[in-house]
């Protein structure tokens, strides 16, 4: 019966001293998984509520829920105004379509497509409306919006400029000043 006792007691002793070296672990020598494992103890423990603005984005709520729908029903002039609001604090693309008009018959003009939507992008930025601007192919380009409600803007200002053939935004395409170079070109090909 001694030895039982004793066997249990040497073999709690030595866990015991196993857990105190995982304890005393030198911390340049964490590995990315031990991290990991401490940060999630950490964030299991934390009994503290992010504000709004620290957390994701997906585990926000959203901007549309402070203002019920009557309310925006009221604020609104028109549908695109409900749709806006109803946008508000929600990532958004839009999709810009663009044509040379120098050369409408030219498929490659990549780097025209660039500058242009690079020029706009700061003439946004300038207005206060944050975005990125991605070229996606040779005469289109993804304009991507933190705040949903800042692309209506954007719109508006991209359907003014000489070079867009399209803007679509929430699946509906818009036509704009180079739309009649694009058909010409669609027309030839």
């Amino acid at each position: 019966m001694n030895w039982k006792v004793l066997l249990v007691l040497l073999i709690t002793i030595k866990i015991g001293w196993a857990a105190e070296k995982v304890r005393k672990k030198d911390l340049t020598s964490y590995t990315d998984a031990d991290l990991e494992r401490l940060y999630d103890e950490w964030e299991e423990n934390d009994d503290e509520e992010l504000e709004e603005d620290e957390k994701p984005e997906h585990k926000r709520k959203p901007a549309a829920a402070k203002l019920d729908l009557d309310s925006m029903k009221a604020k609104a002039k028109n549908p695109e105004d409900l749709i806006a609001m109803s946008k508000k604090g929600q990532t958004l693309m839009l999709f810009v379509g663009v044509v040379d008009p120098a050369n409408p018959k030219k498929k490659d003009i990549r780097p025209f497509t660039e500058k242009w939507t690079s020029l706009w992008q700061s003439q946004l930025y300038n207005n206060h409306v944050d975005l990125q601007v991605f070229v996606i192919d040779d005469n289109r380009a993804i304009f991507m919006f933190k705040d949903g409600e800042q692309a209506f803007e954007a719109k508006k200002f991209l359907l003014k400029q000489e070079y867009v053939s399209e803007v679509t935004i929430e699946g509906q395409s818009f036509d704009g000043p180079a739309k009649k170079l694009k058909d010409m070109q669609d027309r030839e090909l």
